[in-house]
């Protein structure tokens, strides 16, 4: 005998994963709406498996069991269908090296945790890795004096924005900076780091460092902050006359209207696509990991490796990339300009933020 209350849980269930699948797409910034962006891939998970144990546990006695798994069955490939191009399945949307690349760069990028006093741990791993580029986010006086002590000589090139308010930020270069400049885009406590860097064999390229508010009630109620930022950063990146990188903690999934706006106009590749998440937050909980720490690319790089590093005792995993810089090859990844829609939402996103904030 089929238990009634099983039925009615799976249902409520179901109803419930169909409601979080269509609230993102509510015209509004409130944060209880942005956050569902976040879980589609928990939500595929559960949603097939909800479908796995009605076809497998229930009778379909009426036209409405038929719609019920219709509608489950939608909501799981709509949620699968936001991260498949993250998994091993899909196309990547940046090359590998090529064989023939003759200059390259390495990133270290980590929300450190700004009450995380086990700082010698990234210690060991900057001094493990050697990266090129060293962007370090939340970070206060004494992550930037101990990191400073620790590595400052052998990074030349330093910008130092330490903050109490966990957006601190600090970037170490072996590369030379050219006018580097910190940037308060929407706020005069969240700042950006933007600067041009001189590869090693004598190009100029630009950064955008960022780590915009994240949508949450003890942080910011409205995701406004946080859209704006990066639709700001989108413009500049588009409109660079450099090949560019942004990196940073953004707040926000790659999946998202906002990011899939963001990359939309700035045309910059997602060196995930066709790789794998990376998930880099929540590092203390694995049921509830996404995506949250980006490197954004031109396409005058390729990708020759990602890795996701070890726990440093923050809630972020830190990210290792080496980068390729081929801009002989960039036609063959170049990705299609923004529409006029596009655009017209990301000015109308910026004027309104302005507006308000006069």
């Amino acid at each position: 005998m089929k238990s009634p209350s099983g039925k009615s849980f799976l249902t409520g269930f179901g109803i419930l994963a169909i409601l979080l699948t269509i609230i993102p797409y509510f015209s509004t910034d409130y944060w209880w709406i942005r956050m569902f962006d976040f879980p589609h891939l928990q939500l595929s998970f559960l949603t097939l498996i909800a479908i796995l144990v009605y076809f497998f546990k229930f009778n379909f006695k009426s036209w409405k069991d038929y719609l019920f798994i219709g509608l489950l069955i939608s909501c799981f490939v709509f949620q699968f269908g936001k991260i498949y191009p993250y998994t091993a399945f899909a196309a990547y949307e940046v090359l590998s090296a090529s064989k023939s690349q003759q200059d390259s760069i390495t990133i270290y990028t980590a929300n450190v945790l700004q009450k995380n006093e086990k700082r010698q741990t990234v210690v060991e791993q900057l001094i493990k890795y050697e990266p090129d580029i060293v962007l370090l986010t939340e970070v206060n006086k004494p992550w930037e004096n101990e990191i400073s002590q620790a590595i400052g000589n052998n990074y030349p090139f330093k910008i130092k924005v330490p903050k109490d308010n966990t957006y601190g930020m600090l970037l170490y270069s072996k590369n030379e900076l050219i006018n580097p400049k910190v940037k308060y885009l929407v706020s005069d406590s969240i700042p950006s780091i933007h600067t041009k860097v001189k590869m090693i064999a004598g190009d100029t390229i630009q950064i955008y460092a960022i780590h915009p508010t994240p949508p949450m009630p003890q942080e910011n109620p409205l995701s406004t902050d946080r859209d704006t930022e990066m639709m700001m950063v989108a413009k500049m990146a588009l409109d660079s006359q450099y090949p560019v990188l942004v990196i940073g903690d953004f707040n926000d999934v790659a999946w998202s209207v906002t990011s899939k706006l963001f990359q939309n106009v700035s045309r910059l590749g997602d060196i995930r696509k066709g790789r794998g998440l990376y998930n880099t937050y929540d590092a203390n909980n694995f049921l509830l990991r996404w995506p949250l720490d980006h490197i954004f690319i031109s396409n005058e790089f390729r990708l020759q490796s990602v890795k996701r590093c070890e726990d440093i005792h923050s809630d972020h995993f830190p990210l290792y990339t080496t980068l390729s810089f081929e801009p002989q090859n960039k036609l063959e990844q170049e990705l299609p300009p923004p529409t006029d829609d596009e655009l017209k939402r990301v000015e109308d996103q910026i004027k309104a933020f302005k507006k308000n904030n006069k």
